[in-house]
């Protein structure tokens, strides 16, 4: 039950193919106030709206870059964020040790979704298939794709 759920996230997540973009003047106050308030050092924003959700691209620090999907009540729904491999959690970092030694790490990211905590990282290889995998915070599988 758990994986289907995380599917049908990762589907809504990933495949809006409808997304439009907005200015800013079009996002309602009660979510610029949220993102305001939650990342007040954003920079480069860009809006659009996805089905019933806005969703902003951002980055902050150094270069760090955002997606946070917001609904129309200003509540926080999504927020991927790309960190680095050394922000991986150990029980992720246990299992990319067991299953991918002989690959590198690309472009991880955290997804947070409600109370629930997910990492993406890309693995990349001269001699073996790529992949695309997403596990829980306990560095359970729950998605691969050949990438």
């Amino acid at each position: 039950m758990k994986k289907q759920v995380f599917l049908a996230t990762a589907i809504a997540m990933f495949g809006f193919a409808n997304a439009q973009d907005i200015p800013q003047s079009q996002v309602p106050s009660v979510i610029l106030s949220s993102f305001n308030t939650n990342f007040p050092k954003a920079q480069d924003i860009e809006w659009e709206m996805e089905g019933t959700q806005y969703k902003v691209d951002f980055e902050t620090g150094w270069s760090v870059d955002h997606e946070v999907w917001y609904s129309a009540n200003g509540e926080m729904v999504k927020h991927k964020e790309d960190i680095s491999p050394r922000e991986l959690p150990e029980s992720v970092n246990k299992t990319i040790n067991t299953k991918y030694v002989n690959y590198s790490i690309d472009s991880p990211q955290r997804i947070t979704e409600g109370q629930n905590v997910y990492y993406k990282v890309d693995f990349d290889s001269l001699l073996n298939q790529d992949w695309e995998v997403v596990m829980d915070a306990n560095g359970n599988e729950l998605s691969k794709m050949a990438d």
